[in-house]
């Protein structure tokens, strides 16, 4: 399977880009082992929980702040088009939307707190 390569409108976004690149992976995993020689796990995911461990230690509430507020946006897009369960371990999206916003909330009141006299 290969991704459409029309004009960028026609391109799928959002779920539909990550299912067909999914499906894409998958074909090209199963062909690499059908030569005999399987495809080493990548362990791209530690990679990314270092990353953004290193970004929160280094801006702190801000950095909190701006992955759950990223991390929002992202699953209020996929809701509205039409995802109700994710990968997540929370599952059902609502409930992601729910988590992702009481961080948000707590990482502003963790920058604002300080600054509120007394």
């Amino acid at each position: 399977m290969s991704l459409p390569h029309g004009e960028p409108g026609d391109r799928p976004t959002g779920v539909a880009y990550e299912q067909a690149r999914a499906a894409e992976t998958a074909q090209a995993q199963a062909q690499a082992s059908g030569g005999g020689q399987a495809t080493p796990y990548d362990p791209l995911k530690l990679c990314v929980y270092a990353t953004v461990a290193l970004l929160a230690w280094l801006f702190g509430a801000w950095a909190v702040l701006g992955f759950a507020a990223l991390g929002f946006a992202g699953y209020w897009r996929a809701r509205r088009a039409g995802l109700t369960r994710s990968k997540c371990y929370l599952r059902d999206t609502r409930l992601v939307l729910a988590y992702l916003g009481v961080i948000a909330l707590a990482a502003a009141a963790a920058l604002v707190l300080p600054h509120v006299s007394r």
